[in-house]
């Protein structure tokens, strides 16, 4: 089932169970691809990727770990935590990730693979990366990663 069909259904059975702020996060995903959609019309396309949507819930993601932080800095928990609940539901659509050791393996190979020598070939290590692995990996993850072991 695609991403898209996954959200109208869950939003569906949150409702029906009363369950108010996952109803509020579900519709929260559904108006940001709403705006995701309307932004691709003028490019021809009526519907965004799943590769799409993903990228968007990593960006909805990011921007909540970085309330977070600040609602912690702030002394305000009750959003922190409010935030967090947002960040835990909108990873279940995310795949998993790679861990530290399966993202070092998954790097070396895409270094020996694109015969990078230095820091000049992070381009083609990381489109490498991205064509191989694509959603299992947070590209903000992997640069620090690549550019170590070119030697950044």
């Amino acid at each position: 089932m695609a991403l898209r069909e996954q959200f109208t259904e869950q939003l569906k059975t949150a409702m029906r169970a009363g369950d108010a702020p996952r109803v509020s996060t579900l519709r929260m995903i559904l108006a940001k691809l709403k705006d995701v959609d309307i932004a691709a019309r003028p490019k021809g396309i009526e519907h965004v990727s799943d590769d799409e949507i993903l990228a968007m819930l990593r960006g909805m993601a990011k921007s909540r770990r970085e309330s977070v932080e600040l609602y912690r800095q702030g002394n305000r928990p009750e959003l922190a935590a409010k935030e967090e609940a947002e960040i835990a539901l909108i990873e279940t659509f995310l795949p998993k990730q790679m861990d530290e050791a399966e993202l070092a393996a998954a790097v070396a190979a895409a270094i020996t693979e694109t015969g990078a020598g230095s820091i000049k070939d992070m381009g083609k290590v990381m489109g490498a990366l991205k064509a191989k692995h694509g959603a299992a990996l947070d590209m903000a993850r992997v640069g620090p990663v690549v550019k170590a072991k070119l030697g950044g």
